[in-house]
């Protein structure tokens, strides 16, 4: 990602879609800590990810979409938590499940 990365602090400004709104789900958004390294859901069923996201509303982590199991997805849509942010060291992106895009 690289240059494309921006800071939490940019967000309000930023939008990876061209002319697309800033994502109202960004407002209020508090500090979570990662409750994990790993997918549990992946680790139960023996199961492997390609990346990993944490909930930005409960610190969830669960493997990405790319991924087999899809398990922060289902944790999205069993609990409507619109935001998640990669685990990678030092990544700033975010996903807003509700607009189906990078915020």
């Amino acid at each position: 990602m690289g240059s494309e990365e921006i800071s939490v602090m940019d967000a309000g400004r930023y939008s990876p879609n061209g002319s697309a709104p800033p994502c109202e789900h960004l407002d209020g958004l508090e500090p979570v800590a990662p409750k994990g390294d790993s997918c549990r859901a992946c680790l139960a069923g023996a199961g492997g990810w390609t990346a990993l996201l944490t909930c930005l509303s409960c610190g969830w982590v669960a493997c990405s979409d790319d991924s087999p199991g899809r398990h922060a997805r289902a944790h999205y849509e069993e609990t409507d938590h619109p935001l998640a942010r990669g685990r990678k060291p030092g990544s700033a992106w975010r996903w807003c499940y509700v607009h189906n895009r990078r915020v």
